[in-house]
């Protein structure tokens, strides 16, 4: 990885981009593409695409969500004490003591933390974090200084954990899930054009919003695109961290190599391309099977209108929805070869269909 892209994942990485409040990430994203690109879209919403070739019909999407879970205020109390409620899937067992943003219109950022009584005084059976109990402080006394900094019911909170290297080999931070995604999806565009790639079919990179509540970004980008082909990019757990079930949970580990799903919104004859483009490359890659969904924005572009070729490649992580997210270089580095390499093998009007 050059200064170039170090210098981007960096600055994307630490960029708050709570889900419905993504803009900020956008912009950084959008301006690394747009040496890369042709022409780009944004939506009422936040999603950012970046195309080359717009004017060709047969459309294929490489797509990442750019959302990172966070928090909402939702009450505060006489004394100042802040209550929340979870905007995507936060964690309240990790939030005492942690360090928190406040992102308000009229005063910008408001430093806070999650509060915790002291071991020494919680009840012998201890009090366990609940959405119920777990409380910001920001330094107010009573509710009235705490409106005055601009704080309001709706007001969102992230952590303030930023990118760090773990040894030689890792990446951990917060919002791994998923901004790695739309960084491993820009280089692929950066490839593409330095190399001076000739593509016969219109290429869009997707960095859609409003993953983390329910791949609402995703529906709603799939369905003006109108794509051929869709290949998604997210995070998958490393089974092989800590108190995991593999029986329940398949075997995947970091450091081995992108993860390929098995599910019924994966086509079959796109993810069997993927493969044959993996070996042929000496790509290391890893499989997971998958029940009903993929829980990721491969169902919303899968089950867009008439039904949309989709495959999912996934990047190994640690520590999902935590503020250590963490995964390895390599794994980083053979997710973007493998996008790279297979955007280069399909054809214009390749048809995905089993029955022909």
């Amino acid at each position: 990885m050059d200064q170039k892209s170090k210098v981007f994942l960096s600055n994307y990485l630490n960029n708050p981009s709570p889900t419905g409040f993504e803009e900020g990430g956008q912009r950084i994203w959008l301006d690394y593409m747009r040496p890369y690109i042709d022409d780009y879209i944004s939506d009422t919403y936040g999603t950012v695409v970046g195309v080359i070739n717009p004017e060709a019909p047969y459309k294929v999407v490489i797509e990442a969500h750019a959302d990172e879970i966070s928090w909402f205020v939702n009450y505060i109390d006489d004394k100042g004490y802040i209550y929340v409620i979870r905007n995507g899937g936060s964690d309240h067992q990790i939030a005492p003591s942690m360090r928190v943003n406040l992102h308000t219109r009229k005063k910008g950022i408001v430093k806070g933390i999650f509060g915790w009584p002291a071991i020494h005084v919680r009840k012998e059976k201890e009090d366990a974090p609940t959405l119920k109990n777990i409380f910001v402080d920001v330094g107010a006394s009573n509710k009235a200084e705490v409106e005055e900094m601009g704080i309001h019911p709706g007001t969102v909170i992230t952590f303030t954990d930023e990118l760090m290297e773990l040894g030689e080999k890792y990446y951990t931070g917060r919002a791994l899930d998923n901004r790695i995604g739309g960084f491993m999806i820009a280089e692929v565009f950066r490839r593409i054009k330095e190399q001076d790639i000739k593509l016969p079919f219109g290429l869009y990179a997707v960095n859609a919003v409003q993953e983390e509540i329910g791949l609402r970004g995703a529906e709603m980008i799939s369905r003006r695109i109108k794509p051929d082909v869709a290949i998604i990019t997210d995070v998958t757990h490393d089974t092989n961290a800590p108190m995991y079930d593999k029986k329940n949970s398949g075997d995947i580990a970091i450091g081995k190599g992108p993860t390929l799903s098995y599910a019924p919104a994966v086509q079959q004859n796109l993810r069997d391309l993927i493969v044959e483009v993996a070996e042929k490359n000496e790509i290391p890659f890893q499989r997971l099977a998958s029940s009903r969904f993929t829980g990721t924005d491969t169902d919303a572009f899968a089950y867009s209108g008439a039904g949309v070729a989709s495959a999912l490649i996934s990047l190994p992580l640690k520590y999902m929805h935590t503020t250590v997210e963490t995964v390895a270089k390599s794994d980083v580095e053979h997710v973007i070869n493998l996008i790279f390499e297979t955007i280069k093998v399909i054809e214009s009007d390749q048809d995905f269909r089993y029955i022909k």
